[in-house]
């Protein structure tokens, strides 16, 4: 079975408001930085696993895996299983750095935007007092009258 289509099939009015609707969706600001922020995760993501890997596990558990006569985390298996708790053990401190990282950018950022608005409310113009509504009301009030 082939499928043939025109360019006229292809780009009608139906499929080209469909593609301009596409792209002023992906085009908000908040699909970008999420774009951005799925990006730099994914380094950061690296960062943290070899920063697992590489020093923490050989410098504070080197300790213990000579105890029990291993050279590395990953040897770490349920004997007669394929269990590597060792890789759990690795996966569960790398989550805990990247999800203390994003607890303080998120603290960082929540802490920036209560200050923002702390700012716009200071300098927003305070309510008309109960008074001054009164007296815009009397005032209306005569100008109706008198034309």
């Amino acid at each position: 079975m082939e499928l043939h289509y025109t360019c006229s099939q292809i780009f009608n009015h139906k499929n080209m408001k469909i593609l301009s609707e596409f792209k002023a969706f992906a085009m908000r600001g908040n699909v970008l930085d999420m774009a951005v922020g799925v990006v730099i995760g994914g380094s950061f993501g690296k960062i943290v696993s070899s920063l697992v890997d590489d020093i923490i596990t050989p410098a504070i558990l080197t300790p213990a895996l000579r105890a029990a006569n291993l050279a590395n985390i990953q040897e770490l298996v349920i004997p007669g299983t394929g269990i590597k708790y060792g890789n759990f053990i690795s996966n569960i401190i790398t989550f805990i750095i990247v999800a203390f990282a994003l607890f303080l950018v998120i603290k960082s950022v929540n802490k920036f935007n209560k200050k923002q608005a702390e700012e716009q409310a200071a300098a927003a113009p305070p309510p008309p007092s109960n008074e001054e509504v009164l007296l815009k009301e009397i005032r209306d009030i005569l100008k109706s009258k008198n034309l």
